[in-house]
């Protein structure tokens, strides 16, 4: 570690959680996020300021007018141009040393099966479930911790799907699929004609960059098996204990890479 970075990470060297091995292990790790938007925004923003060595941003949409009531990595001279890439040069503004590669592009399920190989963690920050699905698909398969969050209208939630270990406790964990399981046909309305509260993605985001950068640097304890709601009017948590689900077509059939 530089005398640079001495200085940029002192706050997180002072905590007897991460110090010196620990902030190595984020300058050392690559984070994969999926979308660049109102979640994806503080996601991006807090992992590259804290010194995440390599961040793979994907995300197929640009920067509109609308997107700015929220989505605090954009800005005006952004407008019209790929989210991803904007996110891109934000981060360089903050934090130069970190790898960050933009990927304007769907995240499909072929792209997602390598992009998730090579990650250490992989923030779900997407809009819709289809692509959450084919996310934790990926993530399964490789073994690889996910961090997923949503939020809508007034309400948010968040968890860690974390099925690397298939012994002990962790084999009660879930993954997505065994709590939000996939039903065909199923039609989603479009995020567009949709209202959410600004600080809303921000509460939720920020929350998912704290579980990826404690996975990362063994900080702590995670969501894995736990889920957190958020209740925006009262401003009030909850949680929920999760379990697998026997017969999950995901977690209890895939084959691991």
């Amino acid at each position: 570690m530089t005398d640079d970075q001495l200085q940029r990470y002192a706050r997180h060297l002072l905590l007897d959680d991460i110090g010196i091995e620990g902030q190595q292990r984020l300058l050392d790790a690559h984070a994969l996020v999926i979308g660049a938007g109102g979640l994806g925004s503080p996601v991006a923003l807090y992992l590259g300021s804290a010194g995440v060595g390599r961040l793979t941003i994907i995300d197929h949409d640009r920067v509109d007018l609308t997107n700015l009531q929220r989505q605090i990595a954009h800005d005006l001279a952004g407008v019209g141009q790929p989210k991803a890439e904007s996110v891109q040069r934000r981060i360089a503004g903050i934090n130069p040393d970190v790898q960050v590669r933009a990927l304007v592009q769907r995240a499909d399920a072929e792209l997602l099966d390598t992009l998730v190989r090579d990650a250490d963690v992989v923030l779900d920050c997407s809009d819709n479930f289809a692509t959450r699905h084919a996310v934790n698909a990926a993530c399964v398969r490789h073994r690889r911790p996910l961090v997923a969050g949503a939020a809508i209208g007034f309400d948010g939630q968040v968890s860690v799907w974390d099925r690397r270990n298939d012994d002990g406790p962790a084999a009660d964990r879930p993954c997505y699929a065994c709590v939000f399981p996939h039903e065909p046909g199923f039609e989603e309305v479009a995020c567009a004609t949709m209202g959410v509260f600004a600080p809303l993605v921000g509460i939720i985001g920020s929350v998912q960059a704290a579980e990826a950068l404690k996975l990362l640097a063994g900080a702590g304890r995670s969501l894995a098996g736990r889920l957190l709601m958020l209740d925006g009017r009262a401003m009030r948590w909850d949680e929920i204990a999760l379990t697998r689900q026997p017969g999950c077509p995901v977690c209890c059939t895939v084959s691991h890479a």
